[in-house]
């Protein structure tokens, strides 16, 4: 349903729902940044293949530094120029953030989108949200209602129309690496030119990316220190024996294997549910210091597609 009813979207924000909202660049598909469940239902609608990381949307200056550890002083400046606009900033993440907002990486996307109606809503909200292009994965990003209508209207309960995008283009996403280092992952609604006019040279990643984290750097942050084995468990576990072993399953218990040592991702079998549970589960895993991590994939279905890609990642 599209609309323009704003009570109406904080009410379904409120219940961990999903709207569609405007920005200045593309339709965002924006849910609570602070509920896994709703940054689940993000990535269950999209049918997004793998676990990029989603940029945090919010309304000052002031907010985003309660979502982050640390803001550099080509950031703030950054942030006094372009901010609200199309500038995403790559920032050191604070401990409010889930994990699956920001695909197990330490650093979250955060921008002040420049639409009006999507400046109040914000507003009025005691959350961020997290919204990436409102379409299913790989299609052309929205810049009216009636494009993520035509793309996402049976999935979600409503759209909030605040007319064509004034910008239609994603917007830039700027990280700063060695401390004072800019560089620019994504090209997007801001030029180079006008980044460098502000902060001076800076890097450009030689390709574009709709992940704002470095190209190779996913597979670091997601793969634990023990490694990981992916097979029929029971069949791997004769051949580590002796060794301390942790195991990740999607529903079930492996009998013989401490409690401690096992991440059943969903014991009601919800895809939902595993995505929400992996990666602070691996995080548990890791930190018990094992020699092996043993882990089943998923159905190759829905979010079970997903959390595969990032097992194998993890494997890789």
């Amino acid at each position: 349903m599209i609309g323009t009813d704003l009570s109406y979207a904080i009410q379904l924000l409120r219940s961990e729902a999903v709207v569609a909202i405007p920005t200045e660049t593309v339709y965002g598909l924006a849910g609570n940044a602070l509920s896994p469940r709703a940054v689940s239902t993000i990535f269950e609608v999209k049918n997004r293949p793998s676990f990029d990381p989603l940029i945090v949307h919010t309304s000052h200056l002031e907010r985003i530094a309660a979502l982050t550890s640390e803001m550099p002083e080509p950031a703030l400046q950054l942030a006094r120029r372009f901010m609200p606009g199309p500038l995403t900033l790559l920032l050191p993440k604070s401990d409010v953030i889930p994990d699956i907002v920001t695909a197990g990486s330490p650093r979250v996307a955060v921008r002040i989108p420049a639409h009006p109606m999507t400046q109040a809503l914000l507003a009025a909200l005691e959350f961020p949200l997290a919204a990436p292009s409102a379409n299913p994965f790989g299609y052309i990003s929205p810049t009216t209602a009636q494009h993520v209508e035509d793309q996402l209207g049976e999935k979600i309960p409503y759209i909030l129309d605040g007319g064509p995008c004034r910008v239609g283009l994603e917007s830039t996403i700027v990280g700063f690496e060695n401390g004072s280092e800019v560089v620019v992952y994504r090209k997007g609604g801001i030029a180079v030119e006008e980044i460098e006019a502000v902060v001076g040279p800076v890097f450009v990643r030689p390709h574009s990316s709709s992940n704002p984290e470095a190209p190779g750097m996913l597979k670091s942050h997601y793969a634990p220190s023990a490694p990981v084995v992916l097979g029929d468990i029971e069949s791997l576990l004769p051949r580590y024996r002796g060794q301390k072993v942790g195991v990740i399953t999607f529903k079930r218990a492996i009998p013989g294997l401490p409690p401690e040592r096992q991440l059943i991702l969903s014991p009601t079998g919800g895809l939902a549910e595993a995505a929400r549970n992996l990666f602070a589960g691996m995080r548990r895993l890791d930190a018990l210091q094992l020699d092996i991590i043993l882990a089943e994939l998923l159905p190759e279905e829905g979010l079970g597609r997903a959390i595969n890609d990032r097992l194998r990642r993890a494997a890789a």
